[in-house]
C-alpha cells in the first residue's frame, strides 16, 4: 500500500502541498523540475475558470539550503496586466487577510491584488463552477466538501451562515486552483493513504481587515480543531486556512513517520523566509509493506478499523417513499446527490396504503452531509419529508491504482480484509473506454485485462 506522509515541521499551505505532490507523478526519480501538465489538463475541465485568467508556474527553488519545488499562479487582470501571486505560507482566507496588508514583525503579504480585479465569489458561485465541470466524480465531491467546510468555518468565525460568506482570497482564482488542484493530483496518484505529522502553526500576530489577530488566524484555528498542532520558530504565520483545510480533508491520521520503504521524497516551497527553518513542506511517498502506523485519528472521525480488518463507518441513511414522480426524474437527482458527497444512492420498489406502487428513494451519507443532502432531496423530488436513520456499515478497505495493460491504462480497485488482498477489479468506465477504442466486446476486454492484473 502506498502512503503519502506530510511532514508539517514548518507549516503547510496549498501551494506548498501542490509543489510537493507534483514530484510524485510518474516517472519518479526525475531530477529536473516536475511537469504541471496533469494539473493543467485537470484544471481545464473547470470550464467556468478561463485559462486566460491564470498561468501555472512550476520551477525549482532553494530555501535555507534545501532544494524543492516552487508552485505559483500567474494571474492576469482584466486590463491585460499580470502579476505573480506569491501566496506561500501567507495565503489568506475568506475575510481573513485582505490584499497588501502587513503582518507583525515586518512581514508583508505578496498577493499584489491592488489595482487588479479578480472576481470575488460566494460559495454558490464556486459550487456551481465545480458542479458544471467535467472533473472526475471524486474530485468534484472532495472539492465541494472542502469549500463547504471552509464556508462553515468562516461562518462560525463571523457569526453568519455559510451561504452568506463572501470569499475574498479563498474565492479567487489562485485558491480555487490550490484546493481543486490538490484533489486533481490525488486522483492522478490513485488516492493513496495520507498520514500527517503534527502541524506547526507559527506564532505572533497578523494584521488584517479585522485588526490585529493572533496566529493562527481565526479561520485557520477553526479548521484545525481537534488536530495535533504546535508552535515553533520565528514569529510568522506558518499554516494557512487552505493548508489547514486540505490536511483536514486528506489526512487519515496523525503520527510520526510510518514504517515502510521510502519510494520518493519532495519539498514543496513557500514564499516566506526565516533564518531558523526553511519555509517548506516535506512529503514522503512510502511503500508501507502492509505495516500499520500508530494513528491518532482526526477528531469526530466516523471511521475506524477493527481487529478483524473491517472498516466500521457510522453513517446516516436518508429515505423517503414516493408514488407521484416520473421514474426518469430519479436519475438526475441521484447524480446531484453523488456530486454533493453521497456515498450511495438507490431506489427500491414498495407499496403504500391501498396497494399503491411506489419507490423508496434511499441515500447513504456521512453524518456531516445529512442536512445538505436532505434539503437537496426535498428540493428535487416530490417528497414532503425525509427519514434520517443511523446506520453502521462494515466494509473492506480498498485502494484505486492505475495499471498499464496491453490495451491501455485502467483503474483497478483492490479490496483488502486487513492486509489480506481479496480481489482486484478493473473500473467499468475504463473497460468501456477501451472496448470502444479497440472495437472489442466488453467481455473480451475484461478477459484480457484480467489476465494481465
Amino acid at each position: 500500500m502506498r502512503t503519502i506522509y506530510l511532514d508539517c515541521f514548518a507549516g503547510v499551505a496549498g501551494d506548498m502541498l501542490i509543489g510537493a505532490l507534483l514530484n510524485f507523478l510518474p516517472p519518479l526519480g526525475v531530477k529536473e523540475c516536475p511537469s504541471p501538465q496533469v494539473l493543467r489538463e485537470g484544471l481545464s475541465k473547470l470550464t467556468a475558470l478561463s485559462p486566460e485568467e491564470y498561468e501555472l508556474i512550476v520551477e525549482p527553488g532553494v530555501k535555507n539550503g534545501i532544494a524543492g519545488t516552487n508552485f505559483d499562479v500567474h494571474l492576469h487582470d482584466h486590463s491585460g496586466g499580470e502579476h505573480l501571486h506569491h501566496h506561500g505560507a501567507e495565503e489568506g482566507g475568506a475575510h481573513e487577510h485582505e490584499p497588501h496588508e502587513h503582518h507583525e514583525h515586518g512581514h508583508r503579504h505578496e498577493h499584489g491584488h491592488e489595482g487588479h480585479h479578480h472576481p470575488h465569489r460566494h460559495l454558490h458561485d464556486i459550487e456551481a463552477m465545480i458542479t458544471a465541470s467535467a472533473l472526475p466524480g471524486r474530485v468534484k465531491r472532495e472539492s465541494l466538501r472542502a469549500f463547504s467546510l471552509l464556508a462553515e468555518a468562516e461562518a462560525r468565525v463571523h457569526g453568519t451562515t455559510p451561504d452568506q460568506v463572501h470569499f475574498h482570497e479563498v474565492g479567487a482564482v489562485d485558491s480555487i486552483i490550490d484546493i481543486v488542484g490538490t484533489f486533481i493530483l490525488m486522483d492522478a496518484l490513485g488516492w493513496p493513504r495520507v498520514l500527517c505529522s503534527p502541524i506547526n502553526v507559527g506564532s505572533g500576530t497578523v494584521t488584517c481587515a479585522h485588526g490585529v489577530l493572533p496566529v493562527p488566524a481565526p479561520a485557520t484555528e477553526a479548521l484545525l480543531h481537534g488536530l495535533p498542532v504546535f508552535s515553533r520558530g520565528e514569529p510568522m504565520e506558518r499554516t494557512t486556512p487552505t493548508g489547514a483545510l486540505l490536511v483536514r480533508m486528506l489526512a487519515d491520521g496523525f503520527c510520526s513517520v510510518p514504517p515502510g520503504r521510502i519510494v520518493a521524497s519532495a519539498f514543496g516551497l513557500g514564499n516566506r523566509t526565516s533564518a531558523d527553518m526553511p519555509n517548506a513542506l516535506r512529503a514522503l511517498l512510502i511503500d508501507s509493506h502492509g505495516e500499520k502506523a500508530p494513528l491518532t485519528p482526526p477528531v469526530d472521525t466516523e471511521v475506524e478499523q477493527g481487529e478483524d480488518g473491517l472498516i466500521r463507518e457510522r453513517l446516516a441513511l436518508l429515505e423517503c417513499n414516493i408514488d407521484d414522480m416520473n421514474p426518469q426524474d430519479f436519475e438526475p437527482v441521484s447524480a446531484h446527490l453523488f456530486e454533493r458527497g453521497a456515498l450511495d444512492v438507490w431506489t427500491e420498489p414498495t407499496y403504500m396504503k391501498k396497494g399503491r406502487p411506489a419507490v423508496r428513494f434511499c441515500c447513504l451519507a456521512e453524518p456531516d452531509r445529512v442536512r445538505e443532502l436532505t434539503v437537496l432531496m426535498l428540493r428535487e423530488t416530490t417528497s414532503q419529508g425525509v427519514r434520517v436513520l443511523k446506520a453502521e456499515r462494515l466494509r473492506l478497505r480498498w485502494q484505486l491504482d492505475r495499471v498499464a495493460t496491453s490495451l491501455g491504462e485502467v483503474g483497478v480497485k483492490s479490496a483488502f480484509l486487513g492486509e489480506e488482498l481479496l480481489r482486484r477489479m478493473p473500473e467499468y468506465e475504463d473497460l468501456k473506454r477501451l472496448a470502444a477504442q479497440h472495437g472489442l466486446p466488453m467481455a473480451e476486454v475484461r478477459r484480457r485485462v484480467a489476465l494481465e492484473l
